[in-house]
Parts: structure tokens; C-alpha cells; sequence
């Protein structure tokens, strides 16, 4: 049986989500034939980069688009001809992927220059997908260089990284350079969202949204996630996936960061007594609180970004952030978000989870 992420992986360029610009561009240069020798994806993780590096693979290859001109016009792969089975199906010779974290060193990319020589068996373009490319050695990157510098004409490169630092500008400066951003979170609740139609699943829209929010932009992650819960319980709801995750929904979150707002300290600890006593990992929950206030302290002093927050969050998320920006006093609370932060940071060493956080809040909150 197959994952949902693989199952539901785009057939098209068009079907990428959020990365318009890249799709814009890159279904302009495949119309026109002039898809380049080497291209460099960098982005976030589950973002659509190895997905674009293979439908990039059966657009040069795609037998409807070599046949038919007015196919060819649409700047997409036909999903239906041979070569482009054969590459959804991963059994297509010409189409190389590897990966970078586990062959980093020069004999695999010496591999590579020998096997770039040698015309396609049966494709007319020879795809190489490099996948984690940072993860590359330094002898390694400069005997790949040497072949970018000189790639025969049947050769298209394509490096994918989530480091694009750590990629050598002797590299970077001879391929086409895309950067894949982080997914709105409405736009993954809308995937998954069909998904669950899809597979006629049972899962509260609240369920949903916690597993969008968890994802953290990818969509791959979200799409895992969703497999997983969905194998376990029968009729999702928000409870179970937090339980699951171990982590708490905005929800939580925000009720927290309320009571933290109007300094009602008693009821804070109570709060966050039940929230350990629960289960739920507190150095996840200081993470999401130091999220929260970062939004809240930055929308009280720049109104504006709320629109940079409306891809972040849902609308009932950016309702209630918009509410607790107005109670921000940046006297008071740019302090306790900086207590946060070190709590934060003592609390992955410490065998007492709980203790730094409730230090910072008691701190912040008491009565002086």
C-alpha cells in the first residue's frame, strides 16, 4: 500500500503547491524548450523539490510533448506515455537519483562523471537528481564542478538542499537557482483537505488544522503525519492528535498565552500543571509559546504584518493572536519572551523539564 505523500505526489507542474514563481518559470522554459543542463533547488524540507527535479526529468523526456506540438504548448508532462510511466514508477534507467547524505565522496561522484559520458539507453535526456547535495564532500563537489563546467548535451543536472550555504559558489554559479518556500498552512489544510475526501477518512477539521500547524510548512511531513493517525484511530479528533504528537494545538497554546497576558499567575500554573500531568512535551509547548508572543510582541508593534501571519495561520489562529496583541505591554512582555528563550534552552539539558518554565513565568508574572 502505497503512503499517502507518495500516492498524492504532483503529476504536474501546475499541481505544485505554493511555489508559483518556479512553476511560472519553469513551465515557460519547457515550452520553449530551454530547460537548462543544471538547476539548484534550495528549500525547506517537503516543499516540492524532489518532486519538481522528477517532473523536470519527464518533461525532457515525455514522448507526447516530442509528437505533438500543440501538447508540447501546455509546458507539462503527459503522465501517460511510456518514459513518463516508467519514471513515475521509478524503473526508468536514464533517470539517476542520489542521495548525497549516504554517497557524499569522489569515487560516487567519479561513478557519476563515467556514467554521464555514456549516451541514454533509451530516453534522449539523462537526469541526474542529487538529492541533500551539501552533504557532498569537497573533492566531490570539484569533480562535479569539472562536469558542469563541460555537460554533454543528453546531461541535465538537478541538486536539491535544504543548506543552500553550504553549496560551493563555483556550483551555485553554473546552475539555475530556485528557492522553494515554506508552505502557507491554509494551503495545506486544503490538500489535506481533499486527501481525507479522497479516502473517505474521518478526521475533525480542528485534527486537520493541528496537523497542518505541525508540519511547519511541509506538506510531505503534514501528508506523513495524516498517515499515521489515520492508521491508528478511527474518527480523528484534535485530542488524539496531540496525544499523538505529543504536542499542543494552538488552541492550548493560546488559551495559555492568554492567562499569561493578564497576569493571572495561579491559574497559569494550574494550566501548565495539567498540561504536564497530561503528558504533552513542555519543551515543545515553551517552543510554540515563544512563537506566539514573537507574533503577538511583532504584530502590536507592526500592524502590517499581518499579512505575513495570514500564511502562518489559520483565521481563527490570526483572530486570536490579533486579540492578545492588544493586551502586549513591550515594557512587560519583551522581557518575559527573552525568559522564554532561556528557558527554552535550559529545559532540552534538564531532567526538570518543567522547572525553567515555571522559573520564567513566575519571574514575569509575579506581583514586584
Amino acid at each position: 500500500m502505497l503512503a499517502i505523500y507518495r500516492k498524492y505526489r504532483p503529476k504536474l507542474l501546475g499541481d505544485l503547491l505554493g511555489q508559483e514563481d518556479i512553476v511560472a518559470v519553469l513551465k515557460n522554459a519547457a515550452k520553449k524548450n530551454k530547460l537548462a543542463h543544471a538547476y539548484l533547488f534550495s528549500g525547506p524540507r517537503g516543499t516540492g523539490k524532489t518532486t519538481a527535479a522528477r517532473l523536470i526529468a519527464k518533461i525532457a523526456n515525455c514522448i507526447t510533448r516530442a509528437e505533438k506540438p500543440a501538447f508540447h504548448s501546455t509546458g507539462e508532462p503527459c503522465n501517460k506515455c511510456a518514459r513518463c510511466q516508467a519514471i513515475d514508477q521509478g524503473r526508468a534507467l536514464d533517470v539517476i537519483e542520489i542521495d548525497a547524505a549516504s554517497n557524499r565522496g569522489i569515487d560516487e561522484i567519479r561513478d557519476l562523471q563515467e556514467s554521464v559520458r555514456l549516451s541514454p539507453t533509451s530516453f534522449p535526456y539523462k537526469v541526474f537528481i542529487i538529492d541533500e547535495a551539501h552533504m557532498l564532500t569537497g573533492p566531490a563537489f570539484n569533480a562535479l564542478l569539472k562536469t558542469l563546467e563541460e555537460p554533454p548535451a543528453h546531461a541535465i543536472f538537478i541538486l536539491a538542499t535544504t543548506e543552500y550555504e553550504k553549496i560551493p559558489a563555483t556550483i551555485s554559479s553554473r546552475s539555475q537557482k530556485y528557492r522553494f518556500r515554506k508552505l502557507a498552512i491554509n494551503d495545506i489544510i486544503n490538500k489535506l483537505k481533499k486527501i481525507v475526501a479522497a479516502e473517505k477518512l474521518k478526521i475533525d477539521g480542528d485534527a486537520l488544522e493541528l496537523i497542518a500547524a505541525a508540519a511547519e510548512g511541509s506538506l510531505r511531513d503534514a501528508e506523513s503525519l495524516l498517515d499515521q493517525i489515520t492508521s491508528l484511530e478511527e474518527g480523528v479528533t484534535v485530542e488524539a492528535v496531540e496525544k499523538i504528537i505529543g504536542k499542543t494545538g494552538a488552541l492550548l497554546t493560546g488559551q495559555l498565552a492568554g492567562l499569561i497576558l493578564t497576569s493571572d499567575l495561579p491559574k497559569t500554573l494550574d494550566t501548565l500543571a495539567k498540561i504536564n500531568d497530561q503528558g504533552y512535551n513542555l519543551v515543545d509547548l515553551t517552543k510554540e509559546l515563544i512563537h506566539y508572543f514573537r507574533r503577538a510582541i511583532s504584530l502590536k508593534s507592526d500592524p502590517e504584518l499581518e499579512n505575513v501571519f495570514k500564511r502562518e495561520l489559520t483565521t481563527k489562529e490570526l483572530e486570536q493572536l490579533k486579540k492578545h496583541s492588544e493586551l502586549i505591554d513591550l515594557h512587560k512582555h519583551v522581557p518575559l519572551l527573552r525568559s522564554l528563550i532561556r528557558a527554552y534552552s535550559e529545559m532540552r539539558y534538564s531532567p526538570f523539564a518543567i522547572v525553567p518554565l515555571e522559573i520564567a513565568l513566575i519571574e514575569n508574572l509575579v506581583k514586584k
